[in-house]
């Protein structure tokens, strides 16, 4: 029991890492970064495979606006609140 705790409380806390992620690289790519930078090749690699499976289902170019990032950062802040049911229901 104590493990699954445990699990559920760090995989909350990667998802709410991963949720700055793609904030940050949203803002990022508001301003036309330079794609040699580390860090925006990092997080691009963190956020771009996420944002190719959003886009193969659901169409997110909304008026030259992708909605790709907040489509996911719904998602993530869903399953963050469920796994925080989850534990609560164990406490």
């Amino acid at each position: 029991m104590i493990v699954l705790i445990t699990f559920l409380q760090m995989f909350k806390m990667i998802i709410s890492l991963y949720i700055w992620v793609v904030v940050i690289a949203a803002l990022i790519s508001w301003v036309r970064p330079d794609p040699y930078n580390p860090i925006v090749q990092v997080l691009y690699k963190l956020t771009e495979p996420i944002y190719m499976y959003i886009r193969k289902y659901i169409p997110t170019i909304i008026g030259g606006i992708d909605l790709a990032p907040l489509i996911l950062i719904f998602a993530l802040e869903f399953l963050e609140m469920l796994i925080s049911n989850i534990l609560y229901r164990l406490l």
